[in-house]
């Protein structure tokens, strides 16, 4: 079996390749990537597949047998951009998919969740077997920036009390391996978070015990937390949109607490205080 994995220079592919290889599996893995040149330090070989230019991806999936897409990044372009690989999937005869979709796409109130409903409706119109893996939010996504929080003091946010079933990243590529790898894992859904939820409180409260310092959490209005977020430099769009997926979360968007994730891969997820130290490292 020939895999293709998308996005294999992401922090996610990489991930997923370096578990691929600890367990053996990676000797018939294809990375996918816009600029292969980023990717020589993968040690596999890697073609070029640019989500904006088709005749790539044509070329890019030829002996495919199956296909991890990890989802695109670019806000607003998903959907045409899935819509080109999974066509050129199609024509490339790809025997199955892998997804990377989002927490309960059919009912989350967080505005990426369009692109990656439309994105499965493709998958299941275009008749390739395929699973759908509708990951949770990443812990790294808040801890990603938190030495700059240490130095100004707080954190800041608008979650307000929402709960957050994180987990970190290589918890998720864990699942995609287990999939990859695996057997009767064909037409499945599988909602995927974290064991433990967390608020941005108790975020605060575990940054505080690791560091000796008093952070606290301060909740703002989304236009304000917005604008901090510009402040800081995040491109205006981004910026409302991080804003926006705060707001989402403290209305539940980010909660789940069905234990899928741990249960695909056989063994509890990462908790967030581990990730805090591995941030604050």
């Amino acid at each position: 079996m020939t895999v293709a994995i998308t996005g294999i220079t992401g922090h996610l592919g990489r991930l997923v390749l370096a578990k691929l290889k600890a367990a053996g599996s990676s000797q018939d893995v294809i990375g996918l990537a816009r600029s292969p040149a980023k990717a020589t330090d993968l040690g596999i070989p890697v073609r070029e597949a640019d989500y904006e230019q088709p005749a790539t991806l044509a070329r890019a999936l030829a002996g495919i047998d199956t296909l991890l897409l990890i989802s695109a990044s670019e806000l607003g372009k998903r959907a045409r951009q899935h819509r080109n690989i999974i066509d050129a999937a199609m024509h490339a005869k790809v025997k199955r998919i892998i997804y990377t979709s989002l927490l309960h796409a059919d009912t989350s109130t967080l505005n990426l969740a369009g692109e990656h409903l439309e994105t499965e409706r493709m998958l299941q119109d275009s008749g390739i077997p395929h699973t759908i893996l509708r990951d949770g939010w990443y812990t790294e996504n808040y801890t990603g920036s938190l030495k700059g929080t240490v130095a100004g003091g707080t954190l800041i946010g608008s979650a307000g009390a929402g709960r957050i079933a994180s987990a970190a990243r290589a918890d998720y590529a864990d699942a995609a391996v287990k999939v990859l790898t695996g057997h009767d894992h064909d037409g499945r859904t599988y909602e995927l978070a974290g064991d433990t939820a967390w608020t941005l409180t108790d975020l605060a409260a575990e940054i505080s015990r690791q560091t000796g310092k008093s952070i606290p959490y301060k909740n703002l209005p989304e236009a304000e937390y917005a604008a901090a977020l510009l402040g800081f430099g995040v491109p205006p769009d981004f910026a409302r949109a991080i804003a926006s997926w705060d707001v989402s979360a403290s209305q539940g968007a980010l909660f789940d607490d069905s234990h899928v994730l741990s249960k695909l891969i056989g063994h509890a997820t990462t908790p967030m205080s581990a990730t805090v130290a591995q941030a604050l490292a």
